[in-house]
């Protein structure tokens, strides 16, 4: 398939610049995807579209404060670094924006006698960084939220770019989905009898990055870390053998429990196409490294029953797994029609579920 497959015309009054209040006030727009039907309602309304023994699935990452600033140690260059993952030694990953960031490039952070050299170049502005000292306290206290580039406004309270039950710390970006959550409403599925699962992916570099390739088949996806517990394996089995539906927050949360159902097949993630017709569903495993899972229309579905997930930008690999999940045609209907109803798109916007 083409990327121009997957654009569509957004003007960007579409955009959300703030989170809705409360958070489940959201709107929410339901896909039936045997039904080829499309019903509007609100996200606090999500209750209804769950039963007893139904698993719902979060990935629990938190969003480390990711963006700094700095100058070049030599000239006084002014930098913006934006952390992507913590690797050993206080080296990190990162982009770094400004000028030309050769090897051996030497960087001050801003307010601090911290320092850092450019070890590595990798793909476009993606830079390994060693810092001379341990950046966690400067983080707690000068790093910024890193909120995605169409988010003009800034937003007071740092919590509200994390869901309510975030835990491990490690992301760029925010899992946007689970956003509309609060604890009221977790409290209200739980007393209905949904399961709840848990999962971790750090979210990183490909959140960022549109495709450029024209055929999306050679798009390389960067590695992100993900991990599912055996505990949270055996709900998602049983379940599953129970004939109850397996429920995914996100695309994040999507790409882990199928990272996990080709790795219980023997595969390899990074070429699910090797597994050829292999689909029929099999008990996902534990696991914890990193995936470069790349989801679009073609792709055989082996764990997810359905999918909560928001809108999403032209030309992007998490389209591209929507459409993929509930065909393209049907999704890009489903966005017409958000346009017409007047739906708020991306991280901060509403929310859509797919059964």
């Amino acid at each position: 398939m083409h990327i121009n497959d997957f654009d569509y015309d957004l003007p960007e009054s579409f955009i959300a610049q703030e989170p809705a209040e409360p958070r489940d006030a959201s709107r929410l727009m339901v896909l039936d995807r045997a039904e080829q039907s499309i019903i509007h309602k609100y996200f606090y309304d999500i209750v209804d579209f769950l039963d007893a023994g139904d698993v719902l699935v979060m990935n629990t990452t938190r969003v480390i404060p990711a963006r700094l600033h700095g100058t070049k140690t030599d000239t006084g260059g002014k930098l913006e670094i934006l952390l992507l993952r913590r690797l050993e030694n206080n080296q990190w990953r990162v982009l770094i924006g400004g000028k030309r960031a050769e090897i051996g490039m030497k960087i001050t952070l801003n307010d601090s006698d911290i320092h850092a050299e450019v070890v590595d170049i990798l793909d476009g502005a993606e830079r390994v960084i060693a810092f001379d000292t341990d950046i966690s306290p400067y983080l707690d206290e000068r790093g910024e939220m890193p909120l995605p580039p169409y988010i003009q406004s800034t937003v007071d309270d740092s919590e509200r770019y994390q869901t309510v039950y975030s835990r491990q710390e490690g992301s760029a970006a925010a899992p946007t989905a689970g956003l509309h959550f609060t604890p009221d409403l977790l409290l209200k599925l739980r007393a209905k009898g949904v399961q709840f699962a848990y999962c971790v992916l750090h979210i990183g570099l490909d959140t960022f990055q549109p495709v450029k390739v024209d055929a999306i088949r050679d798009h390389k996806m960067h590695s992100e870390w993900a991990s599912l517990t055996a505990e949270n394996a055996n709900i998602i089995n049983q379940a599953k053998l129970s004939g109850k539906k397996i429920v995914t927050v996100g695309t994040t949360t999507t790409r882990t429990l199928e990272t996990a159902g080709i790795l219980s097949a023997g595969g390899d993630p990074s070429d699910p196409e090797a597994l050829g017709d292999l689909c029929p569903w099999r008990p996902v495993i534990a696991f914890e490294q990193d995936t470069r899972l790349f989801i679009y229309p073609g792709y055989k579905w082996r764990v997810v029953d359905a999918m909560i997930t928001n809108f999403h930008l032209p030309k992007s690999t998490l389209l591209m797994m929507i459409s993929s999940f509930a065909g393209r045609e049907f999704v890009f209907e489903a966005y017409e029609t958000a346009k017409s109803e007047g739906y708020r798109f991306f991280s901060f916007g509403d929310a859509m579920l797919i059964r």
